[in-house]
Formats: structure tokens, C-alpha cells, sequence
């Protein structure tokens, strides 16, 4: 009789195994990148996963010298080094540049989600303490390389994104979204932030983004979702998955525009003065669901975030589900592929990268952790025009790229990029540690 119990133990044993190894199998991908990409992306039906596929490239950051590749006819090198995870950018009006170096803010493991989420953060090289400082880089001789480099304004909290607007420095931290006085050509800040309007922060996406309205009396302020498909109730995704308008000489604000599960980048297209943004879609739908986009956004869009994706389809894990929405959700103008993690967006104003490049937008894809093969991990260009669209049948560009080694590893993942008075376009990359100027070869 114990024999047999043990036997049923064994079989019930060798079940369960074969169970979890089914449901943590990865999904490979049957279509390529660019299949998924561009303005009428391959959308396949969805293969919903338990566990998620996981590929997290190892950080090793760049040896003996190596550096990124690049598109032919551009050049490209170090324009600072030796930085804290650099994720963003901006440009002050006489060319010093800002770089926040910052972190994810500690996160709390209440269960078996959030220690798994810490564990592949870890594995990504992003479980570090955030710096919470914005560094001044500064280029005295024109040689394309910082010569100055100084601490501008420390004690924030996971900031992002950065604004000069009405004389003041507005900082986009994690739970507010805060400003500083600022004199032109200073090196540092000390003043104390004040607060203009709180943020919702905690969960997965952290990072908050702001930019100034094209009419210059509102910022635009992006908020990540707290989760997946809203894993933990819609209550606690209140006011998040958005883009809020923010009037801040009254301390006031409204969402903008919802169901944008995770839009970091913002930028205005020069030729219609238009709000754009680049958003990372959901995931466990496949190693070919659900793509990142590229969009313009106007006052009053939803794009669907939890219930849909890609302008209607549904997302049939949401529950409840909301079938009224789906006829006014917007679709995308353009696909980057699945999983490409999108956060980096600047319009190619000013740039002097050659005709090719003249035109557009360069976004910058920080890489997969959750598909295979692995997509991203590149600063790509995606052509415009005619108007203010991208063009019709173009996909994506590598502009930067060679990221990963040859084994895999991840040299370095770019972030934020923005096109420097020089007219070079400037890559954070938060692995490597650097950042990277990119210019028309000699």
C-alpha cells in the first residue's frame, strides 16, 4: 500500500514539474521586428503566458574601448563618462546639458510578484540605489566632449524628466512634479524644491516625464501604469497610464489623454507643433504582442490601456471588461515592435546628420527583458513625411546600435536622446554608464 501512495506521489510530483516547465517555457517569436513594425504592424493572435518569457541580457558595460555602432556615415564617442545610471536629457538655452541620474525608488517585496520584479531587475542592472542627482555637462571648446562635469542639483527623488519653462527649472521626480529658480550659465542649484502638483508614484514605472506645451502656458506630465493590465485593481491605477496637462501658476492639472500604459518620451513635431509620445505596451500576450508605438495625441484620447491594444483588440485577461470603450479607442499612427521598450523621443530638428536623417524622429529603445529573440536595444529613426506623419511604408532605422555583444550581454541600453547645439544627436545609456555623442563622419 505505501507503494503505491508513493508511486501516486511520484506521478503527482512528475505532473506538477511538466506543469510549471509548460507554463514557464518561453515563446519564441515567428515574426521578425520589423513585421510588427511601421504603420500597419502583423498584429497575430495573442499567446497569453502564466509565467513570462524571460531573457534579461547580463550588463557587462563597454571594455577596452568598445563602443556602439553606427549607421553609415556617422561618427560617434563618448561626450561624458564615468555618470550614475544617466536616463535623461535636456538642453539649457546657452548648450550646457542636463543628465538625471536616477533610479528606480526602492521597492517594497509584499509577495511573490514583487520579489520576482526585483530579481529580473537585478539580473537587468537596475536594482541600484538612484543617485537622485542631475549633473551639468558642459562643452568649452567645442571638441564634442564635456569638459565640465558637476553635480546641478541633488535630494530629488528618482527624477526624470526636466523643463526650463517661465525661468524656472521644473524636475518631473517620481511622486511630484517640482521647480527651482534657475539663472542662466549657473553650475548649481541649491534652493529648495517646491512642490507644483503631486504625482501618483510606486509600482512598475517609475519615471515621470515633463515637457512645455507649444503655447507656452501648460506642461505636458507623463505617468506610467502601476502594473501590467492594471494587475492590482483600476483604483490604483487612478490618474496614471496618462498624459496630464498642467497649468502651473495655479498648482492645477487634468489628464490630457489616457490609456497609454507606459508614455516616457514627449516631444512636439516641428511641423505642426502637435504633441507626440512613444509608449511601451503591455506584456505575457507573446514574444510578438503587444507592439510599442510611436503616436500623436490630442486632448481626450484613450488609447485603450487596460482593455486594448493597437486601437481595439481586446485584452481578455482585464477584467471587467469595458466593451463600450472599444469604439473610441485611438489607434497608434506607428508601430516599433514588440517589446522594444521605447522611452527616448526627439524630433530631428536641427540636426546635421545628413539628408537621411533630416526628417523624423529618433527614439531611443532601451531592449527586451521579455522576449526572444531579444528586440531593441538601439536608437532608432523613424522617417516623416510628407507632413507631419511618418512616411507610409517606412520602417524603422538603426541609427545606434551594437549594444549587446556577441555573447548577448548587454554593453549598454540607451535611454533618453536629444539633438545638441552642434546639431549631434546625444544618447543616454544607462548600462555603459555614458553618454554618447553622435555626429555626421569626417
Amino acid at each position: 500500500m505505501r507503494k503505491h501512495v508513493l508511486i501516486v506521489i511520484a506521478i503527482i510530483v512528475l505532473i506538477g514539474i511538466a506543469v510549471v516547465a509548460w507554463l514557464a517555457w518561453p515563446d519564441t517569436a515567428r515574426l521578425s521586428v520589423d513585421q510588427v513594425a511601421g504603420k500597419q504592424p502583423t498584429i497575430q493572435a495573442p499567446r497569453e503566458q502564466v509565467i513570462p518569457t524571460v531573457d534579461i541580457a547580463k550588463p557587462v558595460g563597454w571594455a577596452n574601448g568598445a563602443k556602439p555602432s553606427v549607421a553609415p556615415g556617422l561618427a560617434i564617442q563618448p561626450f561624458a563618462t564615468g555618470l550614475d545610471h544617466p536616463r535623461w536629457l535636456y538642453e539649457l538655452p546657452n548648450g550646457d546639458v542636463l543628465v538625471a541620474e536616477t533610479n528606480s525608488p526602492p521597492r517594497p517585496s509584499t509577495g511573490i510578484v514583487d520579489r520576482v520584479m526585483n530579481f529580473f531587475l537585478g539580473r537587468a542592472g537596475a536594482a541600484v540605489p538612484s543617485a537622485n542627482r542631475i549633473t551639468l555637462l558642459r562643452d568649452t571648446n567645442g571638441d564634442g566632449k564635456a569638459d565640465l562635469k558637476t553635480p546641478f542639483l541633488t535630494g530629488l527623488n528618482s527624477p526624470f524628466g526636466m523643463v526650463l519653462f517661465d525661468g524656472q527649472l521644473y524636475i518631473a521626480d517620481t511622486d511630484a512634479l517640482v521647480r527651482v529658480p534657475y539663472t542662466q550659465g549657473a553650475t548649481k542649484i541649491t534652493a529648495t524644491p517646491e512642490k507644483v502638483v503631486p504625482l501618483r508614484g510606486g509600482g512598475n514605472h517609475w519615471a515621470r516625464n515633463v515637457i512645455a506645451s507649444g503655447d507656452g502656458q501648460t506642461l505636458y506630465v507623463s505617468v506610467g501604469s502601476a502594473s501590467n493590465i492594471a494587475d492590482n485593481g483600476l483604483d490604483a491605477e487612478k490618474n496614471r497610464a496618462a498624459i496630464l496637462q498642467v497649468w502651473p501658476k495655479d498648482k492645477n492639472w487634468r489628464i490630457y489623454a489616457a490609456g497609454l500604459r507606459n508614455p516616457t518620451g514627449m516631444a512636439l513635431n516641428p511641423v505642426n507643433g502637435q504633441l507626440w509620445t512613444v509608449v511601451n505596451e503591455r506584456d505575457m500576450l507573446g514574444s510578438d504582442l503587444a507592439p510599442d508605438y510611436l503616436t500623436q495625441v490630442e486632448f481626450g484620447d484613450h488609447f485603450g490601456w487596460p482593455w486594448y491594444y493597437w486601437g481595439g483588440y481586446p485584452d481578455n485577461r482585464v477584467q471587467p471588461d469595458n466593451p463600450p470603450l472599444q469604439q473610441y479607442v485611438k489607434r497608434p499612427d506607428y508601430a516599433l515592435g514588440p517589446h522594444v521598450a521605447a522611452l527616448g523621443l526627439t524630433f530631428a530638428t536641427g540636426t546635421k546628420l545628413g539628408d537621411r536623417f533630416a526628417n523624423g524622429a529618433f527614439i531611443g529603445e532601451h531592449g527586451s527583458w521579455n522576449r526572444k529573440p531579444p528586440s531593441g536595444y538601439k536608437v532608432v529613426f523613424v522617417p516623416f513625411g510628407p507632413g507631419p506623419f511618418p512616411t507610409p511604408k517606412a520602417k524603422p532605422i538603426d541609427v545606434v546600435s551594437g549594444f549587446l555583444n556577441a555573447k548577448g550581454e548587454a554593453q549598454g541600453r540607451p535611454v533618453g536622446v536629444i539633438v545638441d547645439k552642434s546639431g549631434g544627436l546625444l544618447v543616454a545609456d544607462d548600462v555603459g554608464n555614458v553618454v554618447w555623442k553622435v555626429s555626421a563622419a569626417k
